[in-house]
């Protein structure tokens, strides 16, 4: 069974005001796992740059059994699950030494990087030979987020040079830094995020007004979603857990 595994030492840059792991910096250390992942597989940024395609994500979901802290070595554990006609799909589980504390799963596009078009998986995957897991870390499948109607903003942010990747769009991972913003100091002080997903509607440009609006669900999770305009680019759903 094929299992990629790499160690992250967690940096002071890495963790919020109470010390506890910023979903924003478990996603990077996910991403990185990925893209390490897929440059074991052969399908990796730099085999699919010559040819002029890309990965993107399309939906991420996670789910923590407690925060993880400042200090403490967290191991992502990261496999490819078989792809579908326009879905690759990749799961993911966290560990701090032989303590489970995390799991994950993920959605990307295979794309064309002149035009941003999707392209079917078997552009690469036809070619590939490599061990798809029939094991998943969570059977999670609800992507579907819904509308929040309220037309007051709570946050605003514009989209700038940190956020900017290689495919000159903000980063996914920034996202989950600029959902988080929706929610001030004073309602996060007693409490650890411990499941969020998030959904990628349409890609974030250099210089673009990013509003978000938020709503708690019947379920007692939240709802954040980011708008350009009218128009939804990302949409979040985040369950807290008093501490």
């Amino acid at each position: 069974m094929y299992l990629h595994s790499k160690d992250y030492s967690l940096r002071y840059s890495d963790v919020d005001f109470r010390d506890f792991l910023r979903p924003s910096a478990l996603l990077s250390v996910m991403q990185e796992s990925a893209c390490l992942s897929a440059d074991e597989l052969g399908f990796g940024y730099k085999d699919l740059m010559p040819k002029n395609i890309g990965f993107i994500l399309s939906n991420w979901y996670v789910e923590m059994y407690r925060p993880i802290k400042l200090n403490e070595v967290v191991t992502v554990h990261t496999w490819p699950v078989k792809p579908k006609h326009l879905i690759v799909m990749r799961d993911f589980e966290m560990f701090v030494g032989e303590e489970k504390v995390g799991v994950g799963t993920s959605r990307w596009c295979l794309i064309n990087l002149a035009d941003f078009s999707l392209l079917p998986s078997s552009v690469v995957f036809d070619g590939v030979s490599a061990e798809y897991n029939d094991f998943r870390s969570t059977q999670f499948s609800s992507w579907k987020i819904p509308r929040v109607v309220s037309q007051k903003p709570d946050y605003i942010k514009y989209v700038s040079y940190s956020d900017y990747d290689h495919y000159n769009h903000a980063n996914n991972t920034r996202y989950a830094d600029f959902l988080m913003d929706a929610f001030s100091v004073d309602e996060l002080k007693d409490k650890w995020v411990s499941a969020f997903r998030i959904s990628y509607v349409k890609q974030c440009k250099y210089g673009e007004k990013l509003e978000f609006y938020k709503c708690k669900a019947e379920d007692g999770s939240w709802i954040v979603e980011g708008r350009v305009g009218d128009e939804v680019r990302v949409q979040f759903n985040v369950v807290f857990a008093n501490l």
